[in-house]
């Protein structure tokens, strides 16, 4: 059995997907990009603004589906360029304290609606 999650606290989904999925203890969320929410502007100022916005986006989903960083297993992180990588890695490390997940970040001709960095995560909870 599935559940869907889907919060306010996060972007709508902008095609046929849901936010996240919940399955056995598995929390499946789908990749995150720098929407605010609350205005459904793109935050760009910055990389580290962008990723900023998306670690906020993606625990709006954990929160809604009782999660926690904590029990994330593994991240996708996709780039527009690699040069980006320090700057999104240090926003992103900055979320966790120790027992980091498994991750691969990777570099794409294009993520959606132009944006520079994406992250999707798959956490666990018994």
């Amino acid at each position: 059995m599935k559940t869907i999650i889907n919060t306010s606290n996060a972007p709508a989904p902008i095609g046929p997907y849901s936010q996240a999925v919940l399955a056995n203890g598995f929390l499946y969320v789908s990749g995150q990009i720098p929407i605010n929410p609350a205005t459904g502007e793109l935050t760009q100022s910055s990389i580290k603004d962008e990723t900023e916005q998306v670690m906020r986006n993606l625990n709006a989903v954990l929160l809604e589906a009782g999660f926690e960083f904590t029990h994330i297993l593994k991240s996708t992180i996709f780039l527009s360029d690699m040069e980006l990588f320090a700057e999104v890695n240090e926003v992103y490390g900055s979320y966790f304290e120790s027992d980091f997940p498994a991750r691969e970040t990777v570099a794409v001709k294009g993520l959606p609606k132009g944006v520079n960095v994406e992250i999707s995560v798959i956490a666990y909870k018994g």
